[in-house]
């Protein structure tokens, strides 16, 4: 799949996927940001991606990221639509520092990693009922923990 892709700061590689059975690919940081203690921060990922058609982006934390760097992402995932690739668009990553100290950011980490996934938009049908038994809602498959389905 051909996507096309506009870094901000040329001097910084493009991201790219670390090993051939990888589905996300890593972005990288392009500037320096510091997170105070508690503090939600928005890190510059240096791409702006025009997303193909009937595709999303995805913006994952990297799995390292809470464990080297107390770093949570709070929205959990970011999700790029296919218009958002306008001159200001760049993408960007949502942190939380979770620790009681701040938390440096260097330019060129790599902080996130994005992976594009196929879409499908709804065509609503509005019924009446679903004619399905209940399961029971929310959390229905088990009783609680240590109990057999």
């Amino acid at each position: 799949m051909q996507v096309a892709i506009q870094r901000i700061d040329t001097s910084l590689p493009l991201p790219r996927y670390e090993s051939a059975g990888a589905v996300g690919f890593d972005l990288i940081t392009r500037e320096t940001t510091v997170i105070e203690s508690g503090k939600i921060a928005l890190v510059p990922g240096n791409v702006i991606v025009k997303v193909p058609e009937g595709y999303a982006l995805l913006i994952l934390p990297r799995s390292s990221l809470p464990r080297k760097k107390a770093l949570v992402c709070p929205h959990s995932i970011g999700v790029i639509d296919c218009d958002y690739h306008g001159e200001e668009d760049e993408i960007k990553v949502q942190v939380q520092n979770i620790s009681n100290m701040p938390v440096t950011v260097e330019k060129g980490e790599r902080i996130a990693q994005g992976m594009f996934v196929r879409v499908d938009r709804a065509e609503w049908e509005e019924v009446d009922g679903h004619g399905a038994q209940t399961r029971g809602g929310f959390g229905s498959t088990g009783e609680g923990l240590g109990t057999k389905d």
